[in-house]
């Protein structure tokens, strides 16, 4: 059924709250269908305080009929996920200078004076007291990507929170359940294709794994600050769409950019590619050619490196922090074997190489042999790559342009060929609701959307607690889009029933992707194309608790 509210009832009478403070049974069923309502470097804190002010706090309320992101059954939650020992951690969103490698130095925005920001690590049970100042010249705000948290500590200003006022700084407080692999950016406009992410490592108490080291790889496609290129005129050029390119193109209303979105005030040169495709993702790879390929905030040409000793069993947590840009990764003359992905565990499975898309991350193990090796980020269909660098032994770095042959052999592109371990798999149960979702749009307009709609404060998809729930992701253009569900994992449709845990996946050009979740965690909860020009033109939606 479908109900309409205003943008004021849905923002309603506002509940203020301390910005340093959090704001004060996850479990009934069954209408059915779309609705409407409002979307919208880290430390230990033992360094200087950020020069910044705590924002008074003036939380969102939701629509009438549905779950506040800081109601009681937010509330109630919360109190069953426990509350463990507070881990403190600041982070300064600033303007700053970044050197990507071989001199190469780039004005943009980042989290401290690095690239990647400084790495977040708790264990789970634990209560993370993450404090963002925000010393930009624009509002911001942090998303802790795929957590399942507190709706009023998910970040995404005008649904769950106020924006953070330049000058202001706030505290994102909660329980962090589930170890795993994950990572935090800005859900404020196009910010995230800055310098803006970091790792967020949640460990086992109970590890079962065996290791002697771990390398965390962030990968990422950078083009902020080369040649007066910003996020905000990339986005601006593509709002034009470009006629003659191929897509399904679906009627759309127009699309109002988010209040954190600036005019470009330095075009650049063009950053719009024609002709990049790739088999593994369907057909198209993306349309924004990006000048460099990071990792771990380094060019090929000066690559990070990772020492460790031949024989050592070393844990790989992959991330792809990228704005537009799938990548396939391998490191020369290993098998990698697979144990998580987007932090929770699968049955081990051993391959080549893996297709990562933005915001997905992967585990892996393997050991260490004697020499150089390259860690190849190929940027899929885009003729480009970044690489790392681990050595156990002496010898020359390789060639930027190194390509492994393990890119070429077995390549896991999809989670859908992994099987989680016994104890996440989710439980076998036929759908209370089923929620049928197309991804429409194409490049010529680009005017993405869900359901032939661009994003709208005035439409969601409801669903209830208790409530086993499918999302059918039908894909009727030329284009892939990795889409992210904030607040929850699903379960991927798997050939032995319930498939890999996930937060993210890739639905490619005509095909479908089912995905089953548990509605277990009340609020209002973005749905998301993680491409980020995507979704800033509008592929973006709302899963809504009622109340």
């Amino acid at each position: 059924m479908r109900a309409h509210h205003t943008r004021r009832a849905v923002l309603g009478a506002a509940i203020t709250a301390a910005g340093t403070g959090v704001l004060a049974g996850c479990s009934d069923s069954s209408d059915t269908g779309r609705g409407s309502t409002n979307h919208g470097g880290s430390t230990p804190d033992h360094g200087a305080t950020p020069k910044a002010t705590t924002q008074a706090y003036v939380a969102p309320d939701g629509p009438e009929g549905y779950v506040a992101p800081n109601g009681p059954e937010v509330v109630r939650c919360e109190e069953e996920r426990g509350s463990g020992p507070v881990r403190n951690f600041k982070v300064t969103a600033t303007a700053t200078s970044l050197e990507l490698g071989g001199g190469r130095k780039v004005k943009s925005w980042a989290y401290g004076d690095q690239l990647p920001g400084r790495e977040v690590r708790l264990t789970a049970g634990d209560t993370l007291a993450l404090s963002l100042a925000n010393n930009l010249p624009q509002s911001t705000s942090l998303h802790c990507h795929g957590i399942s948290m507190r709706n009023d500590m998910d970040g995404v200003p005008g649904v769950t929170q106020q924006p953070i006022r330049p000058g202001a700084e706030f505290t994102y407080r909660f329980t962090v359940a589930d170890p795993g692999t994950y990572w935090f950016h800005p859900h404020s406009g196009v910010q995230l294709d800055r310098g803006m992410y970091a790792p967020l490592i949640v460990e086992d108490p109970n590890e079962p794994l065996s290791y002697d080291k771990e390398w965390v790889v962030l990968m990422d496609d950078w083009l902020d600050g080369v040649d007066g290129s910003t996020p905000e005129a990339v986005l601006a050029e593509l709002s034009h769409g470009v006629p003659g390119h191929s897509g399904d193109h679906m009627p759309s209303m127009p699309y109002t950019p988010s209040p954190t979105s600036t005019t470009p005030t330095a075009k650049g040169p063009s950053r719009i590619l024609r002709g990049a495709t790739s088999r593994l993702l369907g057909g198209e790879a993306g349309d924004v050619g990006y000048p460099h390929y990071l990792i771990n905030g380094r060019t090929p040409d000066d690559p990070s490196q990772f020492t460790a000793k031949p024989g050592d069993r070393i844990r790989l947590r992959i991330i792809n922090a990228g704005g537009e840009t799938a990548f396939r990764v391998a490191l020369g003359d290993h098998k990698l074997t697979v144990v998580h992905t987007d932090g929770f565990p699968v049955l081990p499975t051993e391959t080549d190489a893996l297709l990562v898309g933005m915001g997905e991350r992967y585990d892996v193990l393997f050991t260490a042999k004697d020499g150089v090796f390259p860690l190849t980020a190929l940027a899929e269909g885009k003729k480009a790559s970044s690489m790392a660098v681990l050595r156990t032994g002496k010898g020359a770095l390789p060639s930027p342009s190194a390509r492994p042959a393990e890119l070429d052999r077995k390549v896991l592109k999809s989670a859908s060929r992994l099987e989680p371990e016994e104890s996440v798999a989710l439980e076998r149960r036929r759908p209370d609701r089923i929620i049928r979702i197309k991804l429409t749009g194409g490049m010529e307009k680009y005017d993405w959307g869900f359901d032939e709609r661009p994003y709208s404060p005035d439409e969601l998809y409801s669903v209830r607690s208790g409530e086993r729930v499918r999302l059918v992701f039908i894909n009727v253009t030329e284009m892939w889009h990795p889409i992210h569900l904030h607040g929850h994992t699903f379960a991927l449709a798997g050939i032995n029933g319930s498939g890999a845990r996930k937060d993210t996946t890739a639905v490619l050009p005509h095909r479908k992707v089912t995905v089953d979740f548990d509605a277990n965690n009340p609020g209002l909860w973005m749905l998301h194309c993680h491409n980020l020009y995507h979704s800033e033109s509008g592929m973006m939606t709302t899963v809504a608790y009622r109340s």
